[in-house]
């Protein structure tokens, strides 16, 4: 087994923008937690496994390709019992905020568990689902902002690591909005599935240093840890922005959908549309109250893999294309902002999901009272001051 497992390690090659004015692209041998398997087989050796996971999930190939982990684990005979799936599912095609049941995988015959379905709250992992599990492995990758529920899923799975005294594996993978901090500190009266704990929007830390900080802080709230492995990344520099070579979901297609994400998902909040049912998902933004003269960017939402009932769907929008914009180091409050001055129907911009997303009260009445994203930004200082220091006593890398 052990020369199979050596031809299993394989580093996994990713292009990174250099972070500096002009981007240039440069070359990076990034080897991600799952190649690592030399450094988690004792570990999950004559174990009876879970896995939390979806089509990130894969073992990288030095020729580019890839093989699914749970393949592969299972290839080399280690004990795999289930699979748990987040949402857009194992296989990463459902559009999103589907409720997805629990299924069987067709290639490896495995239960998977829904963990964004009806049977369950979602992220909820049920002391009956680990009755037969001896450890968790948690592999997915994350794209290092708030509101995207990667977070959440992995909160719960400590969660369910320590109330059943299970160990958890987390498998690390790169950050690529890991160059910055931004964004209002989460106010936990807004506490929702798309935001459990006081961070801002763009945290700066891989989903690895983010599992030490929910043990670290106490944030499962059970006065007990869980019983946390980190497997490391090789060769991370956190400062250089990571071109992933796996879409992390439907609508995130590409490396300008990720860096525009923290931004343009505040719209999710509001009556624009931010391209869902186009191509060009998190890559525009658009409404039909927006004018058609000052915005002359224009599209259709309408049913598509990706989003089964699409925002403003058969209806023209006119907005922004920003497929040409430089890659951004902050959140753009700006796209927000022109939208709501411009909006011919300001009384329902904003909807309730607004509040969850930006985490605190204050951005939508700033918003409102006409002030500028310099401005705006002032009040976020403090809590990102001290967040900055809290993030860097779980610093890996």
């Amino acid at each position: 087994m052990l020369k199979i497992q050596h031809l299993l390690i394989y580093a996994l090659s990713i292009s990174v923008f250099s972070f500096g004015s002009d981007h240039k692209r440069n070359k990076s041998n990034v080897i991600v937690g799952a190649n690592q398997i030399l450094e988690y087989q004792n570990i999950i050796k004559n174990k009876r496994i879970g896995i939390i996971a979806n089509h990130t999930s894969v073992i990288f190939k030095d020729n580019g390709e890839y093989t699914h982990l749970v393949d592969s684990l299972i290839n080399l005979n280690y004990h795999i019992k289930k699979i748990f799936a987040p949402e857009h599912g194992f296989r990463g095609t459902k559009p999103n905020g589907e409720n997805i049941n629990d299924e069987i995988d067709e290639n490896s015959g495995l239960q998977i568990i829904s963990l964004h379905g009806k049977q369950r709250n979602y992220g909820e992992i049920k002391s009956e689902d680990l009755n037969d599990i001896d450890i968790l492995i948690f592999d997915l990758q994350d794209v290092g902002v708030r509101f995207y529920t990667h977070i959440s899923i992995l909160h719960y799975a400590m969660l369910a690591s320590s109330v059943n005294d299970i160990p958890i594996i987390v498998f690390d993978r790169p950050n690529p909005n890991s160059h910055y901090v931004d964004g209002p500190i989460l106010d936990l009266k807004n506490k929702s599935f798309v935001g459990l704990h006081p961070v801002p929007i763009v945290y700066g830390l891989t989903i690895g240093e983010y599992a030490k900080m929910i043990n670290g802080e106490d944030w499962l709230g059970l006065n007990k840890k869980a019983d946390l492995t980190v497997i490391k990344l090789k060769n991370y520099n956190r400062n250089e922005i990571y071109e992933l070579p796996i879409p992390p979901s439907p609508n995130l297609p590409n490396s300008k959908a990720i860096n525009l994400y923290p931004s343009l998902c505040l719209f999710e909040g509001t009556n624009v549309s931010v391209g869902r049912g186009t191509n060009l998902q998190f890559q525009i933004y658009g409404s039909p109250n927006l004018n058609e003269k000052t915005n002359k960017f224009y599209f259709t939402p309408k049913k598509n893999i990706g989003s089964k009932y699409p925002k403003n769907e058969n209806i023209l929008c006119f907005g922004k294309d920003l497929r040409s914009e430089k890659v951004l180091n902050e959140i753009n409050l700006d796209y927000i902002i022109d939208a709501y001055n411009g909006s011919t129907n300001k009384t329902s911009f904003f909807n309730s999901y607004f509040i969850k997303l930006s985490g605190d009260d204050n951005l939508k009445n700033n918003i409102v009272l006409g002030k500028n994203s310099d401005d705006i930004k002032k009040e976020w200082k403090e809590g990102i001051d001290t967040f900055e220091k809290l993030r860097k006593k779980y610093f890996l890398y």
